[in-house]
């Protein structure tokens, strides 16, 4: 299953779902989806939310059980 850190950096960023699905054009539905584990986005997508926190997208998503 893939994992994510997604809610934390959003937080941290101060940044609502709307604000985050603005940033990269999905609905405030998707992050929501991705946020909970329930949709594993493409990499084009794990690519922009990578680049709107500055991070390593590795550092965002993970399988479980690879830590």
């Amino acid at each position: 299953m893939l994992k994510n850190s997604v809610r934390e950096l959003r937080a941290r960023f101060r940044l609502t779902q709307q604000d985050l699905a603005d940033k990269i054009g999905v609905s405030r539905q998707t992050i929501g989806l991705i946020e909970k584990g329930d949709y594993a986005p493409s990499i084009t997508l794990a690519l922009k939310i990578s680049h709107t926190f500055q991070v390593p997208v590795e550092q965002i998503f993970h399988l479980e059980g690879e830590d």
